[in-house]
């Protein structure tokens, strides 16, 4: 089975006799490193490219191409090669992508001999960057395993050898730079770069400071390269990665003010109102400031990332926020390894002598080992918590700034809050932290309209908190959580825009839902009984296949019947798969899977292990919707670094009234909608 790595993830290679292929849009040069134990490549003989393809043991492209094949015999080099870094760079001075960011995410697998794929990595998360450590063959113990690592360099391949330790690094470079021009010089012409329209969107605000709005210096071990904000996860370099099962989902296009509704009979459109994918301009210059001391951090400020609005700023801003957080510790991480893989080659070399395994050469050498360990990593940490501090500060500056729809619940702007005239670019689902830092809490925002429905996991086994709360009491817990979701849908849509109804077979959640009834923001009570499951599933199904044949025959409204609502849908289903025969949970799966590219979105309150009588059948539909949980749990995954990131569910405050104040706000709204 082939695996498919994210950003620091390893595989041990089953042999080693191998081919690395890569696949690219746009012709890249390919080349390799050859370093040891330490990460250090001792010279250019130990730099294969397109001017010396050929090393004992790889042999690589002799110009750039949008397909490689590098082949790789792990027995023949030398015995102090460690580590086999195949690296990308795109060539220079042809006219053609001068960084990763504007072209597609480059390919790499490691495959055998036979082709059978062994490891597969896409170099998600570059932006600015010109060339880029792909993946890693290292040894281990005396077995070889990849890593995926995905380090860019925005200084191309002299920044790339000189962290290598490439003597000559500068030299070397502009030999490789000139080898490749040569075969560009025999190859077909590259397709025109992207143009800037064309091009996804980067933060291009400048450096908060040099610690977290730079790509981190690469260990021997460091795997990191900066990640992308999750635009809508994702949420993906730190452009925009595809999102990971399970992950917070990336942002995936930026938001602007854009045309008037359509009139009536044009086709419907479920895209967002203000969505571009032009690139938007940058930030506004802050205000003045007295200036910082000398080396100190800037000052850090609220909307200090690109976008064509606030709003769109600071949700620019929050998941910049998130990458550097995330790449911050995962260089932290890898140095602490890295430390500690050192720590036990010293041991091991020292206390290989067997004179030395007792006595005070052998204490003598463990302590040194020791030693130069507790050196580097609490340098690594040193490093940390100077990032941490700096993030820090700018959430107490950011947090303030959020608008409702990406604020708290106990965020004063809700105290203050009115029915708004259109919907925001995106909605916070709750928070996530780290380890190393939880009480710094990153806003978890995701892109409107809804891509992915999303499903509360009300069951006891999903985490270890969740083992130690009362089963009822985890039910309760996953009501309100599912309530406070569905609330904050409700109130940043104008009004009458976003409609919501519910299925409540047995009738468990009648308290829970009493903020929703009780205020009328529900289209009709909550459904219940098998008779009122298939009525509310059969009536948003003929909703989803009749604005799919309307899209699909390129129609307008005016074909559509009356009677049918075109406002957004969130159907909330509680107690799934109680009251539920086969047709209604194939009318389920449909609607996860169609609903939400016309406008039908899908929110359940369930227990996985309690839907096991069902089988496999039910698989594809937890899958296709964002879990999310009513109590503290580690599921989540960024898909840059693999850190398994802690969800807080939004909470409000105990006693507070904010939630029923803010949907008596929209109830009233609809009304006076309604009479107007």
């Amino acid at each position: 089975m082939t695996a498919e790595l994210v950003r620091g993830q390893n595989h041990p290679l089953p042999g080693t006799r191998l081919e690395v292929r890569v696949s690219s849009g746009v012709p890249v040069a390919a080349g390799a490193t050859l370093s040891d134990a330490d990460g250090t490549v001792p010279g250019a003989d130990r730099v294969a490219h397109p001017g010396a393809p050929s090393l004992p043991g790889v042999e690589v492209s002799r110009q750039a191409a949008a397909q490689h094949r590098l082949a790789v015999d792990l027995e023949a080099v030398a015995a102090d090669v460690h580590r086999v870094a195949v690296w990308l760079a795109l060539p220079e001075g042809t006219g053609g992508p001068v960084r990763f960011g504007a072209v597609a995410a480059p390919f790499v697998a490691v495959t055998a001999l036979d082709g059978a794929e062994i490891a597969t990595f896409t170099l998600t998360g570059l932006d600015s960057e010109s060339a880029v450590v792909a993946v890693e063959l290292y040894r281990r113990q005396d077995t070889w395993k990849v890593r995926a690592v995905g380090q860019g360099y925005a200084g191309g391949l002299a920044a790339l050898f000189q962290d290598q330790g490439v003597p000559g690094a500068t030299v070397l470079a502009a030999a490789v730079r000139d080898a490749v021009a040569s075969g560009l010089d025999r190859s077909v012409a590259a397709p025109p770069p992207r143009s800037e329209d064309g091009d996804r969107f980067r933060r291009t605000a400048p450096p908060l400071a040099p610690a977290t709005r730079q790509a981190p210096a690469a260990t021997p071990q460091s795997p990191v390269a900066p990640p992308q904000p999750p635009h809508g996860p994702a949420p993906a370099s730190a452009a925009t990665p595809p999102p990971a099962p399970d992950a917070p989902p990336a942002p995936d296009a930026v938001t602007t003010p854009g045309p008037a509704p359509a009139p009536s009979g044009a086709p419907i459109d479920y895209t967002h109102p203000r969505r571009r994918t032009a690139a938007p301009p940058p930030p506004p210059p802050p205000p003045s400031a007295p200036p910082a001391q000398p080396g100190a951090p800037a000052a850090p400020v609220a909307g200090d990332a690109g976008g064509w609005s606030m709003e769109e700023r600071l949700y620019n801003q929050v998941w910049g926020m998130f990458e550097d957080l995330a790449r911050t510790t995962a260089a932290y991480r890898s140095a602490v390894d890295f430390a500690e893989s050192r720590m036990e080659q010293e041991l091991d070399s020292a206390l290989s002598d067997p004179r030395n395994r007792i006595g005070a050469a052998g204490d003598a050498a463990r302590a040194e080992a020791r030693a130069r360990c507790a050196e580097l990593t609490g340098r690594a940490r040193e490093a940390l918590d100077r990032d941490l501090a700096q993030l820090t500060a700018e959430s107490e500056v950011v947090e303030p700034a959020l608008p409702a729809a990406f604020a708290r619940w106990d965020h004063p702007v809700w105290h203050a809050y009115s029915v708004p005239a259109e919907a925001p670019m995106a909605l916070r689902l709750g928070d996530l932290h780290l380890p190393e830092r939880p009480e710094l809490r990153i806003p978890m925002l995701i892109r409107l309209p809804l891509a992915r429905g999303l499903w509360v996991d009300s069951g006891r086994r999903s985490s270890e908190q969740a083992l130690m709360t009362d089963e009822g009491r985890l039910r309760r817990l996953a009501l309100d959580t599912a309530v406070a979701h569905a609330a904050r849908l409700i109130a940043v849509h104008p009004p009458g825009a976003f409609t919501v109804q519910v299925i409540d077979p047995a009738g468990s959640g009648a308290a829970a839902f009493a903020p929703l009834t009780a205020s009328g923001v529900l289209a009709e009570p909550p459904a219940s009984g098998a008779g009122g499951v298939a009525a509310v599933l059969a009536r948003l199904t003929r909703r989803v296949d009749l604005v799919q044949m309307a899209l699909r025959g390129g129609a307008g409204t005016d074909v559509l019947p009356p009677d049918l609502d075109t406002a957004e849908q969130l159907l909330i289903v509680n107690d799934f798969p109680h009251g539920f025969d086969d047709r209604a949970v194939t009318q389920l799966r449909y609607l996860a899977d169609e609903g939400p590219a016309v406008g039908v979105h899908l929110m359940m309150i369930a227990d996985r292990e309690e839907a096991r009588a069902y089988g496999p059948v039910l698989d594809p539909l937890w899958r296709s919707l964002l879990r999310v949980t009513p109590v503290p749990d580690d599921h989540l995954a960024d898909p840059w670094v693999g850190h398994a990131w802690t969800y807080e569910p939004p909470r409000v405050p105990e006693g507070s009234q904010v939630l029923h104040q803010v949907l008596a706000s929209v109830a009233e709204a609809r009304r006076r909608s309604r009479r107007s």
